[in-house]
């Protein structure tokens, strides 16, 4: 893989990631006259929950649906350019130019109108966009393996790049696919955050794995991996180094989750060897969930690793992919209980999703 850095019009970093060393260079320059972005981020703290909540109002002005001759994440081309200055890309990175996070952003009183119970700072982290391929019409699953590979090297750099920032507590890379899911650019793309907090699910996981392993002085994820790979009812699917597994307590009417049978921490521990079996096996799990209603899946893609300074000894990384379609036209909307009270009703069993996806082989 070929590493190029450079800059957008606006000052904003960019990087190109090629397949191959033997790449050509990367010298292109934007040439848009793009002002510098000022984000205003700051999160809140919810003092009945105890979780911080980011506020981003600067976002509401983000590229919402263009088509596909104004795509922002395609090539340029002359007399249109975009995000990206080149007239082609293998993977490339670039800082969100509408974040959720972001560096330099001002300062803000400790609490909210002097209510000492609203905690409140300024929303200091970052956001960048990864566009897995040049080519519009493509999705993820159609990536060659050699393409997976190269992005699975892109994660694990910006997680390592942006866990070294001041200020990120965790570093999230993730996938949005499908209108239902509420993606707003079609190119194929996903993103990668880096959180001044550390997130409520990852707080919830650690402390559950903290208890576990003092309870039984195991890893939690361990055992559960141990347990889905005897049963065999809720595997989808099982591979050398990695092992795809419906949880036993899905939520989602479609979620599967991708496990490396070593306990890492994060995408950079990964070795040469695990990435490269992700990089075949992953596609046979897109492959599958395609298949389940022969349709493209709507779905997100979410990565779960350490936080920066906590918990490294207690997580395990995995990918977490789930989807919103419960039927080829019918939807999971979160009402009341899921939304209200956060207890979610399933409308399938685990064991009838891992039969479902297994039988799309």
């Amino acid at each position: 893989m070929k590493r190029t850095a450079g800059k957008l019009a606006d000052g904003r970093e960019i990087i190109y990631f090629d397949d191959t060393p033997e790449a050509p260079p990367r010298s292109a320059v934007d040439t848009r006259d793009l002002p510098r972005s000022h984000p205003l981020s700051e999160v809140r703290r919810d003092p009945l929950t105890g979780e911080w909540v980011a506020m981003a109002a600067h976002r509401q002005t983000r590229t919402y649906k263009p088509p596909a001759d104004l795509c922002p994440l395609c090539p340029s081309t002359p007399g249109r350019p975009t995000e990206i200055p080149e007239s082609d890309y293998d993977v490339v990175v670039f800082e969100n130019r509408f974040p959720s996070f972001a560096q330099g952003v001002p300062e803000l009183p400790s609490t909210v109108d002097g209510m000492p119970m609203v905690a409140r700072a300024a929303g200091r982290g970052y956001c960048e966009v990864v566009c897995f391929t040049s080519d519009h019409d493509k999705s993820f699953g159609a990536l060659a393996p050699s393409r997976v590979r190269t992005v699975v090297d892109v994660w694990a750099d910006r997680t390592a790049a942006l866990n070294a920032l001041p200020g990120v507590a965790q570093v999230f890379p993730f996938e949005n696919r499908g209108e239902e899911i509420g993606v707003t650019l079609h190119h194929p793309h996903g993103q990668v955050y880096g959180y001044p907090f550390v997130t409520p699910k990852t707080e919830r996981m650690l402390a559950v794995a903290a208890e576990y392993r003092d309870e039984h002085g195991r890893p939690l994820m361990g055992d559960v991996l141990a347990a889905e790979r005897a049963a065999g009812t809720r595997v989808v699917g099982t591979s050398e180094h990695w092992t795809a597994f419906v949880p036993a307590a899905a939520r989602w009417p479609v979620e599967v989750h991708v496990v490396p049978h070593r306990q890492v921490p994060d995408l950079p521990a990964l070795t040469d060897a695990e990435r490269d079996d992700f990089a075949h096996f992953y596609l046979e799990v897109l492959h599958r969930l395609d298949a389940l209603y022969q349709r493209p899946l709507p779905y997100i893609a979410a990565w779960h690793q350490a936080p920066v300074a906590v918990g490294r000894d207690l997580s395990w990384l995995h990918l977490e992919v789930f989807s919103v379609l419960r039927a080829p036209d019918k939807l999971k909307y979160l009402a009341g209980s899921e939304s209200g009270m956060g207890v979610w009703i399933n409308d399938a069993t685990p064991e009838q999703i891992a039969e479902r996806l297994r039988a799309t082989a």
